[in-house]
């Protein structure tokens, strides 16, 4: 009897390691998932190359004119004009996800993004009560755009949830409308950047507020 349980207690061992084999045996021959398709760089990829020579092009026709302009005005010499504007890629990646259910909440197609660029104004704040941190520094903002009539055109979100153009919001009579006062034909490149509040209290899809500056010594 003793012998009878000790070969079933074998047997049974066995075809638990038996079993256990050939589901390992099935998980392993599972297929699996199909490898992503690798994302192929897009047509406006440009060679470091070319972006050293853009980068030089900026420095010898645009950096002297603007410590030109600064020293007239403001007799700064250790003023030093910004070269980039960034955020991080986290915020980048929020500000995608916003705009994208802002546009989708509207029932609108974004069609492109726009860069603009601006120029701090030489204040301790600006209109919202937020620190400039870099005072008569060029910048950059982004503008999302639909597509109305063959044309792109900024929009913002307005108070009913509706997309709305900025060039209605902001226009002649709209906000941001000042006094321009006679500035010397070579300073037109950097225009002052105006800084308002979403028209009747929409959303605005606008981004600033980067972080900007001289590059560093190892970029270019």
């Amino acid at each position: 009897m003793k012998n009878l349980k000790t070969a079933f207690a074998m047997l049974l061992g066995s075809f638990i390691l038996i079993l256990g084999a050939c589901k390992q045996a099935q998980k392993t021959e599972e297929p699996n998932e199909e490898p992503k398709e690798r994302v192929k760089p897009p047509e406006q990829i440009i060679s470091l190359e070319e972006s050293k020579s853009l980068y030089d092009n900026y420095s010898k026709n645009r950096v002297e004119l603007i410590q030109q302009f600064e020293m007239e005005q403001n007799q700064d010499e250790g003023f030093r004009p910004a070269r980039f504007s960034s955020w991080d890629y986290a915020t980048i990646k929020q500000y995608m996800a916003f705009i994208e259910q802002e546009a989708k909440d509207a029932k609108v197609d974004i069609s492109s993004l726009r860069f603009y660029f601006g120029n701090y104004p030489n204040k301790e704040r600006f209109p919202d009560g937020k620190k400039v941190v870099h005072p008569r520094q060029n910048s950059v903002f982004i503008v999302p755009t639909i597509n109305v009539d063959g044309q792109n055109y900024g929009f913002y979100i307005g108070e009913d949830g509706e997309a709305k153009l900025i060039k209605d919001a902001v226009g002649a009579n709209g906000i941001g409308n000042i006094e321009i006062k006679e500035q010397k034909a070579y300073a037109s490149f950097a225009p002052s950047l105006m800084t308002a509040p979403p028209q009747n209290g929409g959303q605005s899809l606008t981004m600033n507020r980067s972080t900007s500056g001289p590059p560093p010594s190892s970029d270019y």
